[in-house]
């Protein structure tokens, strides 16, 4: 029986720019669902859980980092959004809503299928390891589940992905490199990328860079994990 395909879902108003998402993702394998609006995205990845969306903040009916904000209460898919905006105020902000990367328009095809590449291969090895129990945190990378005081803490794909990985080396430091080669793969952008997920990270976790309490910023050098 043939394997079936990963999803994908594309929300931009755009036909230009969704036929041409369209051809690029269903080379890489998608079975591909366009709509030039955010509510009907919305309840079809309500129901079909994609692996990826593919998201234009300028959308017709919706605010798409509304969009995104509301997607990210209910999927954990990798998130793109593709936008003519060039704005370094709009990109922290798509990203602080749960984007996972951010491309601008007119963009390079080979660059976004090396992107969306690059989140498929972000390794789940560690998804081997026993559950790893730091008191009030418990980490459990087999069911990819976080609980903070015994409440589930919903994390994305990449903020998941950073604390597994700093958790599971209690107090090696990571350098920027690191984390971007491990969790990101390959990447064309800046490592300011790093500094908005772990910042996330830490206020889903209940702790401030000023006030950390497991994740420690090592300045000019990276992050550390601290199990205490």
């Amino acid at each position: 029986m043939a394997q079936e395909r990963a999803q994908a879902l594309v929300i931009d108003d755009s036909p230009e720019t969704t036929h041409l998402l369209r051809g690029l993702l269903e080379r890489e394998g998608y079975a591909v669902v366009a709509t030039p609006r955010g509510g009907p995205g919305l309840e079809w990845a309500r129901v079909n859980r994609p692996e990826l969306v593919i998201l234009d903040p300028a959308l017709p009916d919706r605010d798409g980092v509304e969009v995104c904000r509301d997607l990210r209460s209910f999927s954990d898919a990798y998130v793109v959004m593709v936008t003519a905006r060039d704005d370094e105020v709009d990109k922290i902000v798509g990203l602080t809503v749960g984007a996972d990367d951010y491309v601008t328009k007119p963009f390079s095809p080979r660059e976004l299928t090396a992107r969306v590449r690059a989140m498929r291969r972000r390794p789940r090895a560690a998804a081997r390891h026993a559950t790893r129990d730091f008191g009030r945190l418990v980490v459990d990378p087999v069911a990819r589940e976080v609980t903070v005081d015994a409440e589930v803490v919903e994390l994305t794909k990449i903020e998941f992905d950073i604390l597994d990985l700093l958790s599971g080396s209690p107090r090696r430091t990571f350098t920027r490199e690191q984390l971007l080669a491990t969790v990101w793969g390959d990447w064309f952008g800046d490592d300011h990328v790093i500094e908005v997920h772990v910042g996330k990270l830490r206020r889903k976790l209940g702790e401030t860079a000023a006030r950390p309490r497991h994740i420690r910023t090592l300045r000019g050098v990276g992050y550390r994990f601290e199990p205490a």
